[in-house]
């Protein structure tokens, strides 16, 4: 079984169940040897702010150092999302495995007409996926309500209820306290269930749990206060039973106070947490898609509030910021409360409804139709995607003014894409290669076979929404090209892999009958132009990588590192060897004070401020980038002031204040995928196609360091040869390093005497030569920075290979 079929066995399950309760969750997980009996579970429940709250517990407990599984719905993008280990997504294999077990006994239920819904099964894979992990805690995001959710087969450890407004009447109830009546069943057995329901529903939550932890503004046992919005960050203040802290919550809003309020008194209750592991995890706590703020100039805000009560708070949380004009970007289904949430939302000067590409979305028109009911002064327009809806109020928006995109979190999945879509360029050298591509965005065997000569000349692979898909492959087709589409069943109709074919004089005459064209293609034509450099003009900012690939040479100043450490300890031997390396040739120096080779010991800040700012002050007058090797923002922040001028961070902005001290002193930043720093030698992690999930799980570092204000110009991505991959899987990035030109960032690649050689027989002191074939390789594959110890070799390398590019530019006849 492929991972094709095994997805589209889940997608295929119908979504509603015909009967309630959970046994229909319970007797699935006995076939399976009931993996969940012996997770550590916590249950978070409640009408909004369960998914922010769930994340943010999530992050404390990783800060923490426990291994945490996270279980949420729905997903932006990939139904992968919704099962998470450490922060990765559960991988294509393990569905499949999972699907292979649990695939007749589904059948067999199905034939009498009793078969576990969508939602039941992802619940029961999602316990079985935690079992095998062997996570520490497992925090499920509850679906509907509690007493009957399939997340209750737990016996919870801990659990909570954020809030309760008016929502699923038909199932839950007619009233607010019948509602929280019902949400209330998710009570542990052990441990006050924490809440931030206030009033009848906080009364009638107590009478079915007894012992309650509450969190608002007035209650003793765990109170906030919130200051105000930073950028896109809010301070915020918790004061509770046995804990006060204080720190920056990347989502920002009163709600989201509360929320963390939720998160810290939940996890006091499952783990030892001091103040400043709360206060840490908070602040890495980010939460796609919810009041995410894209960009200050305009202020653009995606929030996927569905609700009056969800849509009020994001109303709320803006007011905090100051703009002129604010112009909303509404999308949303046909079951929802449109007046109420046209009335929740704050009063628009201009709105653009659209729809997004769902069945259940709602005609654009009535969305509409809710807004000029509401606001009949506003200016209310249509569009009937997201994308060009989007586009047109960021056409319209001026400087000082807000985009604020709203009404559902599909409406919000197909906004974002502008920000997260990755255009991978694809080497194919003969028909293995296109087989290989093709197979990769899952489409049908037949489509593979059909289209593999095709795939000869340029291949980018991406993903685009089911009309999009549809609407490209009849272009390209008449334009002599082709575009391949997935084959995954698409019922919740998320964006669709496509892999497109053609000439590079295709791609521009596609590009260009797409201007203008609906359904979010224009804006897509810019993305392809961007991409293959048809008709881009960029300027400049001066950086080395711009003109060529550039050599970064290491300056280790540690007396552990893995190839040499200790040479170099002394300030005036540090000096000395900057000064070699650049006349060799170096075009950045990488100053580094900690070794981040694995099982190194950690460095305490001020030591490691000692060993590095002492040298780049002497180095201050060299023609040469000066970049600071660290994952501390302390660290860095010390190193610009003393002259550095780039960070480069191992450990892919763990820190939760590097990327703002990064845009503070308009630094490039180097964002390295590592799934801890430094790595332990013990941990192993499939990786479906390794290049790809490194690529997206560099995506979302790479939006945050834009987001903080950093242009992808100045934001350089490292694949991470050598942290937490296997030899084989390293030289497979290696071998495919173009396709991290995805990002739209620079790429940096460090191989330099790396244990991946000895994939090739090498010991750690034959790698110098292997190291020189590996910076000819990356540099002709497009690779923008490559760091080195052995600087006058690798330029050789470099100059080799831009040679061969361009002749003249070397004075060649």
């Amino acid at each position: 079984m492929n991972f094709q079929s095994a997805a589209n066995f889940c997608l295929e399950l119908r979504r509603f169940p015909p009967r309630r309760g959970i046994d229909a969750t319970r007797a699935l997980l006995s076939e399976l040897d009931d993996p969940h009996e012996g997770l550590s579970a916590v249950q978070i429940a409640g009408s909004n702010g369960k998914g922010s709250t769930a994340r943010m517990l999530e992050s404390i407990l990783r800060e923490a150092g426990l291994s945490v599984g996270l279980y949420t719905s729905p997903h932006l993008d990939d139904v992968r999302e919704r099962i998470r280990v450490d922060g990765r997504k559960i991988p294509k294999a393990e569905i499949v495995d999972f699907v292979e077990q649990a695939r007749a006994y589904i059948t067999g239920r199905a034939a009498d007409g009793d078969a576990p819904t969508f939602f039941e099964t992802l619940t029961v894979m999602a316990l079985w996926h935690f079992d095998r992990a062997d996570v520490d805690v497992a925090i499920l995001e509850v679906g509907i309500g509690g007493r009957y959710d399939a997340t209750s087969v737990v016996d919870p450890v801990a659990s909570a209820v954020t809030s309760v407004t008016l929502e699923h009447t038909d199932i839950l109830g007619d009233t607010i306290e019948e509602i929280a009546t019902d949400k209330a069943h998710v009570a542990p057995a052990d441990t006050p269930l924490v809440t931030g329901a206030t009033g009848g529903a906080r009364e009638a939550i107590r009478e079915v749990a007894g012992e309650i932890t509450t969190v608002d503004k007035t209650d003793a046992d765990v109170e906030f206060a919130y200051d105000g919005i930073q950028g896109s960050d809010g301070r915020v203040g918790l004061t509770g039973q046995d804990f006060q802290v204080e720190t920056r919550l990347p989502l920002p809003g009163s709600h989201q106070a509360r929320n963390a309020g939720v998160a810290a008194a939940l996890a006091r209750q499952v783990a030892d947490v001091d103040d400043e592991t709360l206060a840490r995890g908070l602040r890495n706590a980010h939460w796609p898609g919810r009041f995410e703020v894209m960009s200050q100039d305009p202020l653009t805000v995606l929030d996927g509030a569905h609700n009056p009560g969800g849509c009020e708070q994001v109303a709320e949380t803006l007011g905090e910021f100051e703009y002129g004009d604010l112009h909303l970007v509404v999308g949303a289904m046909v079951d929802k409360d449109h007046h109420g949430i046209a009335t929740a939302l704050p009063e628009p000067d201009h709105v653009v409804a659209c729809q997004a590409d769902v069945d259940r979305a709602e005609d654009e028109a009535v969305v509409a139709a809710a807004f000029e009911g509401a606001y009949p002064d506003a200016d209310v327009e249509t569009r009937s995607d997201v994308a060009g809806a989007l586009e047109i109020a960021l056409d319209a928006a001026e400087a000082g003014d807000a985009v604020l995109v709203s009404g559902s979190l599909y409406t919000v999945r197909e906004a974002r894409t502008r920000w997260t879509r990755a255009m991978i360029p694809k080497q194919i050298g003969d028909l293995d290669d296109s087989r290989d591509v093709l197979s990769g965005a899952h489409v049908t065997d037949a489509g593979v076979w059909r289209m593999r000569g095709k795939g000869v000349h340029r291949a980018v692979k991406t993903r685009v929404q089911p009309r999009q898909a549809q609407y490209l492959k009849e272009e390209l087709l008449s334009l002599g090209g082709e575009c391949a589409v997935s084959a995954l069943n698409n019922q919740d109709e998320e964006p669709l892999d496509v892999v497109m074919l053609g000439t590079l004089a295709q791609f521009k005459r596609l590009a260009g009958k797409l201007d203008g064209q609906p359904y979010g293609l224009s804006p897509f034509a810019d993305e392809i132009r961007d991409h293959l450099g048809i008709q881009v003009d960029s300027p400049g900012r001066g950086y080395p990588w711009e003109d060529g690939t550039a050599i970064m040479g290491i300056l280790n100043i540690t007396p552990d590192s893995f190839h040499d450490g200790g040479e170099y300890n002394a300030v005036e031997a540090a000096v000395a060897r900057a000064g070699e390396l650049v006349e060799h040739g170096a075009d950045i120096l990488d100053i580094g004070g900690e070794s981040t080779r694995p099982g190194a010991e950690p460095v305490p800040v001020e030591d490691e401020i000692d060993r590095v700012v002492p040298v780049i002050e002497r180095l201050d007058d060299l023609d040469v980038h000066l970049s600071i090797d660290t994952r501390k923002a302390a660290v860095a922040e010390a190193a610009l002031e003393a002259g550095a001028d780039i960070l480069n961070d191992v450990s892919g902005l763990e820190d939760p204040e590097m990327r703002h001290l990064a845009a503070e002193h308009d630094a490039p930043v180097v964002v390295m995928h590592s799934l801890e720093t430094p790595v332990d030698p013990e941990t192993t992690v499939h990786y479906d196609d390794v290049v790809e999930d490194v690529l997206d799980q560099l995506t979302e570092r790479v939006l945050l360091a834009e987001k903080a204000g950093l242009d992808r110009s100045q934001i350089l991505v490292d694949p991470g040869i050598g942290f937490g991959k296997s030899p084989a899987e390293d030289f497979e990035m290696l071998g495919r390093i173009e396709e991290f030109e995805a990002l739209g960032c620079p790429v940096l690649v460090g191989h330099s005497h790396k244990s991946l050689f000895g994939h090739v027989g090498l010991d750690a002191d034959e790698r110098t030569e292997a190291t020189v074939a590996g910076t000819a390789l990356a540099a002709e594959r497009g690779a923008d920075v490559i760091r080195v110890h052995d600087v006058k070799a690798n330029v050789a390398a470099r100059d080799v290979v831009a040679a061969a590019d361009d002749a003249d530019a070397f004075g060649a006849e």
